[in-house]
């Protein structure tokens, strides 16, 4: 029967079954890839592991054994914390330095998800409760989250008209308004003195109530955000001895948005800009505990105060004959351990990747801290002579010593599987984000890649030769079925004719 069945069949059949697999084939890649580069996976894989496994009986026994493993391992390895979006403390100036990229070059730096990150912020540390029957504060709550600049400003300007003490607006347009860092210090300026008075009144009123209360804790915020954005503008006027005092000062302090601005690598910077080498590591004796969050700034600045000691003398053909000296293995560890934290700062640091203006947000161990450490340190790195030679020789040892990051970690937990999505949100569509660990092409898109190809290949010889491939199809096909007949044979002769005759009628 299967005989007469294919010799039944004409050209035109062999054509429209190897293009229809063709095609359907191809569509199944199209969408596995569109999925692999949105996702990091294969939508494949992803189903066969999420709902085909827990029915065959895999999944509830790997997820036991998982959490028996991880209730062992508990005092090794700590847990893998989510992805937090956190402020850039050395975040640009919108008016005075986003806005003259978009200006030479039509590219726009800060992308949406960025920018309305940054409206929440301003809305949580900016305004509060009690200035609900204030028309000029009710301006600026929309005000921040209006999309467009010029609509902004334009708010921020009736605010001022209603209320010449309105601090808020003060910032927006030091922000966003002031095309450079002289105008933008003077409008600052002009709003700290507007601060510092709302600041006295709420403090003494404080206690009378609830309102008070968040009022003063609005007024709080307003007061350090200004000295904090005055002290980088210091900063970026050369005015270094006034910028690290006043970074010094706000370090003192202790409100609780100062968790939020990471002033302490606002100080390192500056310290370092300086030369102080000395202070740098003081203060970073304070902030590089165990108990306290680690970013890139802490981890590469405690790497380059090490190579300082040990980069200019460094050779690496010499270390190889006698080995590294306690100073030069301290230097090699240190940068190790920054490498681990985040290993997308090297390729920056080393130019082998280029440089874009940092977002307002980053995502610690991401693409984006590592740009926004290299666009304000990289001239640190350069000065201290052989600090760059040091890191090129020796950070890609990191990657030996962690051969699967993802799953365990060296000195800090696994490297978080989710920082490509969130960099992709926070960084501009023409910035190719970097990532880590590099992630191979799954096996069903390789297949399904491989299985179109073949059966467009196939596609085409049958219809540039029909009959020969027509004859071919019948060929492979009876080689199929010999081995299928000769195990029918088989069975024929055990078993009893009549359990395969009920067989066949079933």
């Amino acid at each position: 029967m299967a005989t007469v069945f294919l010799s039944t069949l004409t050209p035109k059949f062999y054509v429209a079954l190897t293009g229809t697999s063709s095609l359907i084939s191809g569509l199944i890649l199209i969408f596995e890839w569109w999925y692999f580069r949105k996702y990091g996976t294969s939508f494949i894989e992803q189903v066969s592991l999420n709902h085909l496994s827990p029915w065959i009986g895999g999944g509830d026994a790997a997820q036991n054994e998982g959490g028996a493993t991880t209730n062992n391992n508990n005092n090794n390895q700590q847990a893998v914390p989510e992805c937090k979006v956190w402020r850039n403390p050395l975040n640009l100036f919108r008016g005075s330095e986003y806005s003259r990229l978009t200006k030479s070059t039509q590219k726009e730096p800060l992308t949406y998800y960025d920018m309305n990150l940054s409206a929440q912020d301003h809305q949580t540390f900016f305004t509060c409760e009690a200035d609900s029957n204030k028309p000029e504060y009710q301006i600026m709550q929309t005000a921040w989250r209006e999309r467009n600049t010029e609509v902004r400003i334009k708010a921020a300007k009736s605010a001022l008209e209603m209320n010449p003490e309105c601090v808020c607006a003060y910032i927006l347009l030091a922000e966003e308004e002031c095309t450079n860092i002289l105008d933008a210090e003077k409008m600052l300026r002009t709003g700290l003195k507007f601060a510092e008075i709302s600041y006295k009144k709420s403090q003494a009123l404080q206690h009378q109530s609830a309102m008070l209360e968040l009022l003063h804790r609005r007024d709080t915020n307003a007061l350090i955000y200004i000295k904090r954005r005055l002290a980088m503008c210091a900063r970026k006027l050369g005015k270094m001895k006034e910028a690290i005092k006043m970074f010094r000062d706000l370090t003192k302090e202790v409100p609780a948005i100062l968790n939020a601005l990471n002033l302490h690598e606002n100080l390192l910077e500056a310290l370092l800009e300086v030369g102080a080498y000395a202070d740098a590591q003081a203060v970073l004796a304070r902030y590089d505990d165990i108990s306290l969050p680690k970013s890139a700034t802490i981890c590469y600045t405690a790497a380059l105060l090490k190579a300082r000691a040990v980069a200019d003398k460094f050779s690496p053909d010499v270390a190889s004959k006698r080995g590294l000296t306690a100073a030069e293995m301290a230097a090699v560890e240190a940068i190790h351990r920054a490498v681990e934290f985040n290993p997308h700062v090297p390729k920056y640091l080393l130019e082998t990747k280029p440089l874009i203006l940092p977002p307002e947000h980053i995502l610690k161990r991401g693409d984006s801290e590592a740009i926004a450490y290299a666009f304000f340190h990289l001239p640190h790195w350069k000065r201290v002579e052989g600090a760059l030679n040091l890191l090129h020789c020796t950070w890609e040892g990191t990657f030996r010593m962690i051969p699967y990051p993802l799953e365990k970690g060296h000195l800090f937990y696994p490297y978080p599987t989710c920082t490509e999505c969130a960099d992709r949100e926070l960084l501009p569509s023409f910035h190719e984000v970097s990532v880590y660990p590099k992630k191979e092409l799954p096996f069903f898109i390789v297949f399904t890649a491989g299985l179109c190809s073949f059966t467009a290949l196939l596609a085409l010889l049958t219809h540039q030769y029909p009959e020969p491939m027509g004859h071919l199809a019948r060929t492979v096909v009876g080689w199929w079925y010999v081995p299928i007949q000769y195990i029918l044979e088989k069975l024929e002769a055990v078993l009893p004719s009549n359990l395969l005759h009920h067989l066949s009628r079933i």
